[in-house]
C-alpha cells in the first residue's frame, strides 16, 4: 500500500472514530473530525502531511500501488 493511501486510510479511520465517539459519548469530538479535515484541506494546498513524513520514515514505498 502506498503513502497516499495509508494517508487516506487513516484520516477516514480517524473521522469515523471520532464521529462514532461523538454520537455515543461526547460531542467535544467533533473538533477532532474538525481537526482532521483542517489537516487534509491544508495538505492539499502545502504538500505537508506529517502523517506522510512519519510513514516515510517507517519505509512506507510512495507512490502508486497497482
Amino acid at each position: 500500500m502506498s503513502i497516499d493511501r495509508m494517508v487516506m486510510a487513516f484520516a477516514g479511520g480517524f473521522i469515523l472514530l471520532s464521529l462514532a465517539l461523538a454520537h455515543w459519548h461526547s460531542p467535544n469530538w467533533l473538533w477532532f473530525t474538525a481537526f482532521v479535515g483542517a489537516n487534509l484541506l491544508q495538505a492539499s494546498f502545502t504538500g505537508f502531511c506529517p502523517l506522510a513524513i512519519i510513514l516515510k520514515k517507517l519505509g512506507v514505498k510512495p507512490g502508486c500501488a497497482f
